[in-house]
This record gives C-alpha cells, sequence and structure tokens, in this order.
C-alpha cells in the first residue's frame, strides 16, 4: 500500500502513553480533584494509582517539573491557570498613525460578534502576564444518545441501519472522533474486521516546494471494533504521498479500488504485515469527497469477516454511506480550521504584543525577535540581517541565535549575538533584493547556497526557510532566516505563513525602534545644541559688569509714566538703563531678591536675541514695557494684579518678540518654516515663549532663581498667557468677552483681583493694549512707526511673491505703499478703536491714549484724500544717530535720583526723590519705601525691614 516501515500499528504507543501521563500529572495542581484542572475521565487505574503517587511525592514532581518541563509544558500551564483581563487594560485604538494613514477601515462593528457569545481576548496568566493565548471555555459535553451494539445494529435492515449510523456522525465536529466512527460504522456495513482512513493534506495546485505539495495523513489506522479514539491518538503518523501506493491512487484517480486478493497486486506494500503479523486478505478502498465532487480523504476496509472478497453490493453500500460521511468530515474540517485560526491569531496577537511592549533599542527588540521566532518554529539557528540603507543588497549588522542559548549560565542576555555565523549572501541577497520567500528542502542542491559556510564550523546546513521583513511602506528593511527545522522536518507553508505574519509586525517593531533610536539621538544633538545656543545668546559678563556700575536716572528723567512716550532721543544702553528703572520702581529687586548683576546680563541676553529687523527688534520691546509701567503705575492697577503677575508682565512685554524674523505667522505657515511645524497655532508667539525661557534658564541669566517654586510656577503661567495673547487671533477671541464685561462693570474694582478670569482677561487686553500703543503717540511718533511697520511688511510680500510665488496681500503689498492711509484707517477701525476705548471707561487717566488714536485717524484720513502719493520712508532727519558709548558715563547732572551698584551687587539709593510718584496709597499693608515706587509688601517683611 505505499507504507514505509514507519507504519508499526502501536510500536511506541506505551512511550506516548508515558509521556502524556507526565504532562496530566505535571499540569494538574497538588490535592487531585480538591482544585485546580480536574483529571480527565479517560484515565484508567494505573493511571490514577501514578497520580496518588505523585500527589504524594510532591519534592519529586517540582524537581522533575525543574529538569524536565519544557517551554510548551509550561505556557499550557499558565494558560490553563489564566484570569480574565481587567477591562482597564483595553485601551481604545488611536485614532490616526502615520504608518496606518493608508490602512483601509475594516467595516465591521462590534455589535456583530455579540452573536457569538463573550469574548474575552485578553487574559492574564498567574505570573501577572498579559496573553491573548486563552484556554477555550469549558463546555459541558453534549448528551449523545447511547449508541446501538454491534448485534443490534445488524438487526436493522439496510435503510434503518444506514439512518442509525448516519445520526450516529451528523453532531459530531472532533475529526479524530468523527473518522473514527465512520471506520467502525463501515466495519458494520460492510461486515469487515478493521479499517483505515486518511485525509488529504497540501495544496491542491502544484508547488515548487515538494513538501508543500499534496500528500493523504492517517487520521486513523487499523481500527477495529474494540478500538478506541484514545488509544488511536498514541500511533504514530503516516504520509503517504499522492498517487503512491493503493491508497495514493484512489485519492489521485477519485475511483474505488476492489481488491480480492492483496498479496497479487503490485501496488500493496507486503511489509506492513510483516511488522504486524496480521495477514491481509482481501480490501476495499473508496474516496471521500464533499459536496462539490473533490476528494479529501479515502476510506479502506480490510478483510471480509466472512472471509470473502468484497463484492459490488458492498462497494454500493460503502459509497451510499460515503456521501453523507464527505459532507459531515468537511463540516469538522471546516470547524477545526476555525479553531486553529482562532488559535493562530491569539498566537500572532501575543507575538504582536511582544514586539510592541517594548522598543528601547534595536538589539533588545532583535532578541525578543530571535527568541521568539526559534520557540515557535522549533529550528536549530535563526538570523535577522538588517538591510543596508545605502546599498539594498549588502546588511549593516546581521544577529543571531541558536538552540541553547538560552540555557547558558550566568545573567541572562539582553542583547543578541552579532556576525557569530557565516552569511548565506547568495540567498539572504537575494530574498534582501528582491522580497520573495525562499523554501530550501535541501540547502546543498541549491545553487543560490555557498557550502563554503560550513567548512570548518561543525554545522551543517539542510532546510533553509528565508524571507524579507518590511516597515510599514512596504520597504525591504531585513531579512530573517531560519535554518535546519528540529527532528529532520521540512519547513512547511504552515510555517512560512507564521513566519509572514509574524514579519509584518518584526518589520513595524524594527522601523518604530530605529525611529524612536532617532529620535533620542536627535534629542541628545538637541540638548547640545540648545546648550551651545543658551552660552552664545547669553551677554558677556564685561557688558553685564559695564552696565551694572552705569548710574540709573529716574524715571522722571526718562519720562517712563508719560502715556505719549518718545524712545528716538535715548541711546540703547539709555533704554537698558531705563528697563533698569521699571524694575527698581517696582521693586522686583528687593522684592524677589534678584541679584543685580543677573538682571543686568539679563537684559543684555533679551537685547542681544532680538534681530536687526525693521520694526520688531529690541525697541518695540522696550516700547510695548514702558507702556505697561505707564498703565500699570497709572491706573494703580498693578494692586489688582499682585507683585507676581506686575513682574511677569513686564518680563513678557519685554520677551514677546523675541528673535522675531520679520514675518508674521501667516507667512512661516505658506513656507511650512521648522516653527510652523512646531506649532500649529500662534507660531511665532509660541517660539517668543521658548526663547524666553531659554534666556531665563540659562546660566548667569537666571532672575527668577531665588522664587518659591510655586511662585516660580505662576510666573511662568502668567508669562505665557502673556506673550501668547499679543497674537491678534488671540486678541480678537478674547475682545468681545472683554468689551462686554467693560460695558457691565465699567470700573476695576478690587473683586477683579479676586476673580482669576477677569484678572486673565484684563492682562490678555493690556498686552495687546501695550503692544499696538505707538498708534496711541503723538503724531509725529504714529506716522515714524508706521512707516517702520509699512517697511517690514513691505519685504515680507516681497519675499512672498519671489520665494513662494504668491501675491501678497494689500497691506503687504509694495505696489499698493500709496493706499497705506487709507488701510491705517480700516487698522485702527477695525483693531485699535474698540480696545482703547473700552479702556478709557475702565480709566480715565487712559482717555488721552484714545483721543491720540482718533486724532491719529483724522490725520491718516486727511492724508487718504490727499491727490499726493503718499511717501512711507524716513527722512534722514526723522532718524536719530544712537551713540551708546555717551551714554556710558556716570554723569547725572539732570536727574533728580539715580541709583549705582556696589561691590556687592546690591543696588544703593544716592539721593531721595520729590517725584509725584514717590509713594503710591495702599490702605491694607505697609509699603516700602526705598525707591520711587513700591507696591505693597508682605507685613512681615516689612516688620524685618523696621528691626533692622
Amino acid at each position: 500500500m505505499g507504507q514505509t516501515a514507519s507504519m508499526c500499528r502501536l510500536h511506541g504507543s506505551c512511550l506516548h502513553h508515558k509521556k502524556s501521563l507526565q504532562l496530566r500529572s505535571i499540569e494538574e495542581p497538588p490535592g487531585g480533584a480538591g482544585g485546580g484542572v480536574p483529571a480527565p475521565a479517560c484515565y484508567d487505574a494505573e493511571c490514577a494509582r501514578t497520580e496518588a503517587w505523585l500527589d504524594e511525592n510532591q519534592e519529586f514532581v517540582h524537581d522533575y517539573f525543574l529538569r524536565k518541563a519544557t517551554r510548551q509544558v509550561v505556557d499550557a500551564w499558565l494558560v490553563s491557570h489564566a484570569t480574565p483581563q481587567s477591562a482597564e487594560l483595553a485601551s481604545p485604538s488611536r485614532a490616526g498613525s502615520g504608518s496606518g494613514a493608508t490602512t483601509p477601515v475594516r467595516k465591521i462593528s462590534a455589535h456583530e460578534f455579540e452573536r457569538g457569545g463573550l469574548l474575552k481576548p485578553l487574559v492574564t496568566t498567574v505570573d501577572g502576564t498579559p496573553t491573548f493565548l486563552g484556554d477555550q471555555p469549558p463546555h459541558a459535553a453534549p448528551s449523545r444518545p447511547q449508541r446501538r451494539s454491534r448485534h443490534e445494529l445488524r438487526q436493522l435492515d439496510e435503510k434503518e441501519l444506514i439512518f442509525e449510523l448516519v445520526k450516529d456522525i451528523c453532531n459530531e465536529l472532533e475529526v479524530r472522533v468523527l473518522c473514527h466512527k465512520i471506520l467502525q460504522n463501515v466495519s458494520i456495513l460492510l461486515d469487515a474486521d478493521r479499517g483505515s482512513l486518511f485525509l488529504v493534506q497540501g495544496e491542491r495546485a502544484s508547488s515548487p516546494h515538494p513538501q508543500n505539495g499534496r500528500c493523504l495523513v492517517s487520521k486513523l489506522f487499523d481500527v477495529c471494533s474494540k478500538s478506541t479514539p484514545e488509544q488511536m491518538e498514541q500511533l504514530e503518523e503516516i504520509r503517504i504521498p499522492w498517487g503512491s501506493g493503493i491508497v495514493g491512487y484512489v485519492a489521485e484517480s477519485g475511483e474505488p479500488v476492489n481488491i480480492p486478493d492483496a498479496y497479487k497486486d503490485e501496488r500493496f506494500n507486503h511489509d506492513i504485515d510483516q511488522q504486524t503479523g496480521y495477514k491481509t486478505r482481501s480490501l476495499l478502498c473508496m474516496p471521500i469527497k464533499d459536496i462539490n465532487g473533490e476528494v479529501i480523504g479515502v476510506a479502506q476496509v480490510i478483510n471480509k469477516q466472512s472471509d470473502g472478497p468484497f463484492t459490488t453490493y458492498d462497494e454500493k453500500v460503502f459509497a451510499s454511506y460515503l456521501q453523507f460521511c464527505g459532507i459531515g468530515l468537511r463540516n469538522a474540517q471546516l470547524y477545526e480550521r476555525s479553531q486553529l485560526e482562532v488559535k493562530r491569531n491569539q498566537v500572532l496577537l501575543d507575538l504582536a504584543r511582544m514586539v510592541f511592549e517594548e522598543q528601547s533599542t534595536i538589539e533588545h527588540m532583535v532578541l525578543r525577535i530571535l527568541t521568539h521566532t526559534q520557540s515557535l518554529i522549533q529550528c536549530q539557528r535563526v538570523q535577522i540581517l538588517l538591510v543596508h540603507e545605502a546599498s539594498k543588497g549588502s546588511f549593516s549588522r546581521v544577529f543571531d541565535l541558536e538552540a541553547g542559548d538560552d540555557e547558558e549560565p550566568g545573567t541572562p542576555r539582553t542583547s543578541p549575538y552579532e556576525s557569530r555565523f557565516p552569511i548565506n549572501i547568495g540567498i539572504t541577497g537575494y530574498v534582501a533584493t528582491t522580497g520573495e520567500t525562499v523554501n530550501i528542502a535541501d540547502a546543498y542542491m541549491d545553487a543560490r547556497f555557498d557550502p563554503s559556510v560550513d567548512d570548518g564550523a561543525g554545522f551543517k546546513h539542510n532546510t533553509i526557510l528565508c524571507m524579507a521583513i518590511k516597515n510599514s511602506e512596504g520597504r525591504i528593511i531585513g531579512v530573517i532566516q531560519l535554518v535546519n527545522k528540529f527532528d529532520d522536518l521540512l519547513f512547511t507553508k504552515n510555517d512560512e505563513n507564521f513566519v509572514e505574519a509574524f514579519a509584518i509586525f518584526c518589520g513595524m517593531g524594527l522601523h518604530n525602534t530605529h525611529m524612536y533610536e532617532k529620535a533620542i539621538t536627535a534629542m541628545a544633538k538637541q540638548s547640545v545644541t540648545l546648550d551651545v545656543l543658551s552660552y552664545h545668546a547669553s551677554a558677556s559678563l564685561d557688558d553685564a559688569q559695564r552696565l551694572r556700575n552705569l548710574r540709573i536716572p529716574s524715571s522722571a528723567h526718562f519720562n517712563l509714566h508719560e502715556l505719549a512716550f518718545d524712545d528716538i532721543d535715548l541711546t540703547d544702553d539709555d533704554t537698558l538703563r531705563a528697563c533698569l528703572r521699571m524694575f527698581l520702581d517696582l521693586d522686583f529687586v528687593e522684592r524677589f531678591h534678584i541679584d543685580y548683576s543677573v538682571l543686568c546680563r539679563w537684559l543684555l541676553s533679551v537685547k542681544k536675541n532680538y534681530r536687526n529687523v525693521t520694526y520688531h527688534n529690541w525697541r518695540h520691546a522696550f516700547n510695548v514695557a514702558q507702556m505697561m509701567f505707564a498703565i500699570l503705575t497709572e491706573t494703580q492697577w498693578w494692586k489688582i494684579f499682585g507683585e507676581l503677575e506686575c513682574l511677569a508682565l513686564i518680563i513678557g512685554c519685554l520677551c514677546h518678540d523675541l528673535d522675531h524674523r520679520g514675518t508674521n505667522n501667516s507667512f512661516q505657515i505658506k513656507a511650512s518654516s521648522p516653527l510652523a511645524q512646531l506649532y500649529s497655532t500662534s507660531t511665532m508667539e509660541h517660539h517668543h515663549f521658548d526663547q524666553c525661557l531659554m534666556i531665563l534658564n540659562s546660566p548667569g541669566n537666571q532672575v527668577l532663581a531665588n522664587l518659591s517654586s510655586e511662585d516660580y510656577e505662576k510666573v511662568v503661567k502668567v508669562l505665557e498667557h502673556a506673550i501668547l495673547s499679543t497674537d491678534l487671533a488671540v486678541y480678537f477671541s478674547k475682545r468681545k468677552p472683554f468689551i462686554e464685561l467693560v460695558s457691565k462693570e465699567r470700573v476695576v474694582t478690587p473683586a477683579w483681583g479676586e476673580c482669576d478670569e477677569r484678572r486673565g482677561l484684563l492682562r490678555a487686553m493690556l498686552m495687546t493694549a501695550c503692544d499696538l500703543a505707538a498708534i496711541t503717540k503723538p503724531w509725529p511718533v504714529e506716522r515714524r512707526v508706521a512707516a517702520l511697520v509699512a517697511g517690514e511688511f513691505f519685504r515680507q510680500g516681497d519675499l512672498e511673491r519671489q520665494n513662494l510665488n504668491l501675491t501678497p496681500i494689500d497691506i503687504m503689498n509694495r505696489d499698493k505703499e500709496d493706499q497705506l492711509p487709507a488701510m491705517q484707517v480700516k487698522f485702527i477701525d477695525t483693531i485699535c478703536l474698540p480696545i482703547y476705548e473700552a479702556f478709557a471707561v475702565l480709566s480715565q487717566s487712559l482717555q488721552p491714549m484714545l483721543d491720540r488714536v482718533k486724532s491719529n485717524r483724522a490725520h491718516w484720513i486727511e492724508l487718504s484724500n490727499n491727490d499726493e502719493k503718499y511717501d512711507y520712508t524716513l527722512d534722514k532727519d526723522q532718524i536719530p544717530e544712537r551713540n551708546d558709548k555717551s551714554s556710558t558715563s556716570s554723569h547725572v547732572d539732570d536727574t533728580e535720583n539715580t541709583y549705582e551698584g556696589d561691590s556687592s551687587g546690591a543696588v544703593s539709593l544716592s539721593s531721595e526723590t520729590n517725584s509725584k510718584y514717590e509713594i503710591l496709597e495702599n490702605p491694607v499693608v505697609g509699603l516700602v519705601c526705598n525707591n520711587t515706587l513700591a507696591l505693597p509688601r508682605d507685613p512681615k517683611i516689612c516688620q524685618l525691614n523696621e528691626l533692622n
């Protein structure tokens, strides 16, 4: 019959039975039926005695388990003791990801799974490890009707007998049990002594790999009336090539074979009888077909008990019954396939969880992949070769794992071996180049294999499975190679399918890990770059020392309290000294213990980090800070905000345009600049705030170093809010609620200071009012600033036209410069007037700002009505010469109040002031009047000063 000598019917069954007993004994916990997994009902008396002995000798069981238990046994034990995973571990999948952007949405709802009952895909083993490999839920064994005895069945007529035998198999879904029933039933129908059943396995179409072709596998062999399914499980599997022997012929032709005398048929294999001692006389072999007429198996009965041959009538009865068997067998196979598919998906999910669980380094990721691949496919060696990015056919790194590596003594490895074994460049290079899968049954018969790799290695390549690893974009990033499957088996199509599916997860895992390593490297480079940038962005100590030694005139000398302030006569050093005066008058230096030298260096660093653009430069920042200082002092609103928020507002004004490039947010987005990629909204404002924090955290510039952690956090929060509020988009979003609040309240009361929302709204509007304050200055100042702004806008328009091939908007279009007066009127009406009208309502002292806005508007209307073309450029006499050297002298003959730093860095008062801003009233707490302007101070600190 074509069977080989390995077809001994029952040889080796005792050994198999002992192994099964050992496995079941290990899996069952101590105590027998007292808990855990119950003993199978099929245990005989001998098994029961053995199990009882194991229960009484726990030390032996423990020792045996540690020495002999395989990984599969341990995994099976863990799974059998798994508990349902908490729903809290399930996390909703992210809506989108870069790698999965093109993945189609599966049109299936979780509701559709309700019909299948409760599904618990994720469980936790007793050691706390989550896994998808859950045991099948225990089902009560279905109640089966009692099978009639062989004698009772023989009393039935033919139709009743067939009907009874069909009922016997119609509800059976376990393939092996079904096959056993079929063989026993056909033996009854045909009065045969015993039978065998073979199922078709493998690809229907011709396969390039012989091991993947079709064959017949003995599901059951030599079944007699007294044999049980449990006994049949112990027999070794028999494989018959397609078309070989009697069984192979029947499967290939689809025709039955009836042999009266087996020994006269040349296709019969006499070795079987010699091995088993059983004399085969006659046999009948019949194909089993499904509903489509496809052969799915072959049934064979041997030796009619009447000692005669099988008749034509027997063939007819056999064929009739096998029609029902074919339908039942196909259903059972479909059910078995669905169960195997569930188990395969569970395995792949577990492998995917393993891959994505930790993606710290390439070495750690590859080690996990190698370990699980070797355990899953059971082969001697596994290699992963990472493709070189610059050369597709070569490899940058080669990792390998050999069976037994995990048993090495010492600390478990955290990274795999590298370049330990030779590379089959002919095979791996072919796969890396083409992406095709290579499955070789005999390496030495393949022309791509280089036999020299085995020379002197003490290792011989026999079977090879090599497959490409691709990332989410389908690009080959590596190759996985498996060598020599255990037990001299060939790599099957099933192995290919598993490795192919696993390789998808491996590709994504390796790609993600590579990206993670790149991100870590980029972050390290960024950290170094920031350190270098911070160093070069800081002003020098010499410059800070020079500024520290300068005398600081009074605020009256600089006109800092004037809402109509003009900086045209100030040098750059004068602006720095004026900033120091604001910090001194607001008592920030003493209140927050700011080192005077640090403050000087910080101011110089802030100035240094403004670019030399037309308008948004250091001068603009200084003017915005001066306006905030003037408003806070004129309106007494510093009492509403408190000392910390006032400090944040002044710092925010000075830093609100740091590193401005002379282009707005819209330009950054149009040009797809790196800043636009970093910040999707308020692009430049976020950058200004980041630059501000960088300087504040740079060594030698930490003016907030002496604040408590809570105060520091509050200052930074207000600082961020203040700088982001200078974005006009933010202004438009907050203007309406602010105007509604002003219309309702009409005055800033102390209650505003107790409401975070109102205080935040007032801060945001103040930042915009100070940022646009040039529109509130006298006409000569307004016209000069408007020319600067127009020049910067036109430059941006030129960049858009030249670099981006875009037509700029009117206000930035140099070709429409004659429309500037009309556009200024529109700017005042839509943006400026509403905010300054609101502030004029809140404080009468701010009414002059509104008056000058209206006056400037009238000037712009007059210019727009003028037929002459408006010249936005500045006259030379309007641009003052700034000589910083003249400001370094320490003479202060025209000042009433000056400061100078002493050797310790503290600030000392050199004269008293008679300014009207000398003291601000505060009915609650005492004032520290060491400066021209003082803010309320904590009473405890005041008491300490009085004691001193």
